[in-house]
C-alpha cells in the first residue's frame, strides 16, 4: 500500500524483529501518511535522491526489543531514521534545514543516519529541533 508517491506502508513498518506484530492502528496509520508526505519533501530537498528508511513506525514490542524510549516518536508513526546514498548524515541534515522544511526534529545519529520527525499531531507546530546524538551524548547541531 502506497502512503505517498515514493513511500509504502511496508517500508515504513519494516522491522528485523519479525516475531513481533508491527501493524499500526488507525491514528498511527494517519501519522504514517503525514510522515510519508513529509519524506516526499525531504526527497525533494536532497535533490530527488533515493531515501532508504532504516526504521519508522515501531510497535511497543518492537520498540522495547531495541530498548528505545516509550516517548519515541517512532511509536506514534511520526519519525523515520533515513539514509541517502552518496550523502553523509550531516549533508542530509543541512539540506533539510536549508530547504526550510517544517520538521519537528532532525538529528544526526551516530554519524550513520538521520532521524527526521513531524509533530505528534497534525495541528501541532513543529519544534524545529536540530540535534546530534552520538556516544558522547546529545547536543545542538550547528
Amino acid at each position: 500500500m502506497n502512503l505517498s508517491e515514493h513511500f509504502t506502508l511496508d517500508e515504513l513498518t519494516h522491522t528485523d524483529h519479525r516475531e513481533f506484530d508491527n501493524v499500526p492502528n488507525e491514528s498511527e496509520l494517519a501519522n504514517l501518511k503525514r510522515l510519508a508526505a513529509f519524506l516526499e519533501t525531504v526527497k525533494s530537498a536532497v535533490g530527488g535522491k533515493p531515501i532508504i528508511v532504516n526504521s519508522a513506525f515501531r510497535s511497543k514490542q518492537v520498540n522495547d526489543a531495541i530498548k528505545s524510549s516509550d516517548r519515541s516518536q517512532h511509536r506514534l508513526g511520526c519519525a523515520a531514521d533515513i539514509r541517502v546514498p552518496q550523502m553523509t548524515p550531516d549533508e542530509v541534515v543541512r539540506a533539510i534545514i536549508a530547504a526550510g522544511l517544517p520538521y519537528d526534529q532532525v538529528i544526526r545519529e551516530f554519524d550513520r543516519w538521520t532521524h527526521v520527525s513531524i509533530p505528534n499531531t497534525a495541528d501541532a507546530k513543529p519544534r524545529g529541533q536540530k540535534l546530534i546524538i552520538d556516544k558522547t551524548g546529545t547536543r545542538p547541531f550547528v
